[in-house]
């Protein structure tokens, strides 16, 4: 019996074994953070699989192991610190507040790293070739 696979698309039904082949397709982009207030974990992250149109989401506490950064333990959220990134489903960007929120986006920022790494290799892998 096959193992259930990390993710499908609901769409074109296309599978993905492990969160290392998903995050490694070319096929896939990040574009967007729904936030969970109340428990950080059950926010969703947005991909767009690009090869049929369809928005996957996936929790935030799937990709949890990849900080190992500090962890702020207050939300920030509508105080002069906070930036406000959290409420704009498309924004990606790092956040510079010292709030419980910060590591998500930190998190965001690790998977775009991942993803620029893997396009530059297979283009350097191109040019090699």
């Amino acid at each position: 019996m096959k193992p259930y696979p990390f993710k499908s698309c609901p769409n074109c039904a296309k599978e993905w074994d492990t969160r290392e082949q998903f995050l490694s397709g070319n096929d896939i982009e990040l574009v967007g953070y729904q936030v969970n207030f109340t428990k950080l974990n059950n926010g969703l992250f947005l991909f767009n699989h690009i090869s049929c149109g369809a928005t996957l989401a996936l929790r935030v506490g799937v990709f949890d192991d990849l900080y190992q950064g500090k962890k702020y333990d207050k939300p920030l959220t509508g105080s002069e610190a906070c930036p406000g990134y959290c409420l704009y489903h498309g924004e990606l960007e790092h956040c510079p507040a010292q709030c419980e929120c910060a590591y998500v986006r930190d998190v965001m920022q690790l998977i775009k790293s991942m993803k620029k790494k893997q396009i530059g290799s297979r283009n350097y892998e191109q040019i090699g070739t």
